[in-house]
């Protein structure tokens, strides 16, 4: 099934139509009925040819906080070049794995607007089809052009050292991020400013169906209401609160605004620890 940054990050964002959104993807041409359904579905697309299609396999146990993968193929890595074009006032770098955007590329965007990145696929190397977790090798440069950047509890440990909290997001403060934006799955979420730590609850979901994609979901939950204007708080909560309607049923958040604001107000709510 279609999957990664790209699917669950357009999925969930065209059903705001208060703000523009374009998605930049690398697939191979054998994938291209996703990027015609997607555009079917009003969504901006524009597409860097690659060989291969990224194809990941994911295995969850009991526990969907935790999850092993294999990389089955891989995507070529954007270019400066093909990116030279763009334009926005938010850029969310989607990597899935660690050659997908080069630091000449992360510096690049940087010129162009605030980058917003996950880790996660930073700290990810594919050896004999298995993922593997490695430090960021270049983090400290790369950093420093990274506004939001989100990170979870295992790979803060990776790129930190440090396995609490506010340790952890002190240091990727000082690397150079301007929001850390700490995911703790069941446990709520921790975004760091420099100045505060704002502890964001996770919501109770009624079942947990489907975790995939909600890391995405977050991201798209919390850089929407940021642009829009919303406080980190604000937007924290509309992130974790996405997140609980996405967890509840397999496939990308398909929920409204309303329903978000629904569960936000009516969920119970489990705070962080820090």
């Amino acid at each position: 099934m279609a999957g990664g940054t790209a699917f669950y990050f357009s999925h969930a964002i065209k059903h705001f139509n208060d703000i523009d959104y374009s998605l930049v993807t690398a697939l191979a041409e054998t994938e291209m009925k996703e990027v015609d359904r997607l555009r079917s579905e009003g969504i901006d697309v524009s597409v860097m040819p690659s060989k291969h299609s990224v194809y990941f396999e994911n295995i969850y146990g009991e526990n969907q906080d935790n999850r092993t993968q294999r990389v089955l193929a891989k995507a070529d890595p954007f270019t400066v070049d093909y990116l030279k074009d763009i334009q926005a006032r938010i850029i969310h770098l989607g990597s899935l794995l660690a050659d997908d955007f080069s630091l000449d590329v992360v510096r690049f965007m940087a010129e162009k607007g605030l980058v917003s990145a996950d880790s996660q696929g930073y700290l990810r190397e594919v050896r004999d089809k298995k993922v593997y977790a490695v430090d960021w090798t270049e983090k400290e440069e790369a950093l420093k052009y990274i506004h939001f950047l989100k990170a979870n509890e295992h790979e803060m440990e990776v790129l930190t050292g440090h396995d609490d909290v506010a340790g952890a997001a002190r240091i990727m403060y000082d690397w150079g991020v301007k929001e850390v934006l700490i995911t703790l799955g069941s446990l709520g979420s921790v975004i760091y400013d420099g100045k505060t730590f704002h502890k964001i609850p996770a919501y109770k979901p009624r079942e947990v169906v489907d975790a995939t994609g909600c890391g995405d979901t977050y991201m798209t939950g919390y850089l929407y209401q940021r642009a829009k204007g919303a406080s980190i708080e604000e937007a924290g909560r509309f992130a974790a609160a996405m997140s609980t309607l996405k967890i509840e049923a397999s496939g990308p958040f398909s929920g409204t605004k309303e329903a978000v604001i629904h569960c936000m107000e009516t969920a119970e709510q489990r705070f962080p620890e820090i």
